[in-house]
């Protein structure tokens, strides 16, 4: 038994194609060295003097190693440069869509409120134009209601004086008499027609009693009382009030009724050819009327 017996073996390892590649390569130029030496040796006189140090195998191997381990990190590098590179366009791009569709909201908002506040202005221009000519509107009725208030009661003066001059010169006599009652019927039914037609165009409110706005039985209680002669307030209290007449027997300052005499919901002036004055509602406010347009349940004389 050989005394090596006793030692396990152990299995060499297997040497890479690439380094035994090399080590032949190394030992064949060694080979190569010494046998030109050795032919040219008989023929000089002078030994062989130069000694030529070759690479041992253990450094070669590590520098091969480093330079393999060199190159894959570069290869390395290099591929990382390069997706960082893409990683970076990418971006760039991404960032500029981002910018491009952000400017164009921007825009479009910008442009939206532009036209909101043109409009905004349109609007408040339109309103200031509409309320400066519902001012000249008011301002203008005013002033014909007013002046024709000052003729009525022009009017209404100078009836009574012709009145009570006619009183004084013939009181003893039925004739004069009836002309008196006359005169001083047609100078009232004049002074509450004329007062309800200065109203037209005012506003209707519900309760209201002027001397711009009014309800229907406002009016016809403020037109009396413009002809000295006191009225209730309540519609249906007027309506109940002196002597029911035919429609078709109407004179002017009558008062229409609709509804039923002692329970009307609405009265009204008759101001003569076929026409009525009243407060209607407050989308028409106070207007004249043909009988026609609306036609009354009936009517009552006062006068």
């Amino acid at each position: 038994m050989s005394h090596t017996a006793h030692i396990p073996s152990h299995r060499k390892p297997r040497r890479s194609a690439s380094k035994l590649a090399l080590r032949a390569g190394v030992a064949g130029g060694v080979l190569s060295t010494i046998a030109v030496a050795g032919a040219a040796g008989p023929a000089s006189a002078e030994p062989v003097t130069e000694t030529i140090e070759m690479p041992t195998l253990g450094s070669l191997g590590t520098d091969l190693s480093s330079a393999v381990a060199a190159s894959a990190e570069a290869s390395q590098q290099e591929a990382l440069d390069q997706s960082l590179e893409a990683q970076e366009a990418a971006a760039l791009q991404t960032a500029a869509k981002e910018a491009k569709k952000a400017k164009a909201e921007a825009d479009r908002k910008a442009e939206a409120e532009r036209a909101e506040k043109a409009r905004q202005e349109a609007e408040a221009k339109a309103e200031r134009e509409r309320a400066e000519a519902e001012a000249r509107a008011e301002a203008q009725a005013r002033a014909s209601r007013d002046s024709a208030r000052t003729q009525l009661s022009t009017t209404s003066a100078s009836s009574d004086s012709d009145s009570g001059s006619g009183s004084s010169n013939d009181s003893g006599s039925s004739a004069g008499s009836s002309s008196e009652s006359t005169q001083v019927s047609s100078g009232t039914a004049a002074s509450i027609v004329a007062f309800a037609r200065a109203q037209v165009g005012d506003a209707y409110v519900t309760g209201g009693t002027g001397p711009n706005s009014w309800d229907c039985s406002g009016l016809v209680q403020a037109a009396y009382a413009a002809a000295g002669i006191d009225l209730p307030r309540i519609s249906y209290q007027q309506s109940s009030m002196g002597t029911s007449v035919s429609l078709s027997n109407l004179q002017p300052g009558d008062v229409l009724y609709w509804g039923s005499r002692s329970g009307s919901y609405h009265v009204a002036i008759y101001v003569g050819g076929g026409k009525y004055v009243g407060a209607q509602n407050s989308s028409t406010g106070v207007v004249e009327r043909s009988l026609d347009w609306d036609p009354p349940s009936g009517a009552v004389r006062l006068l």
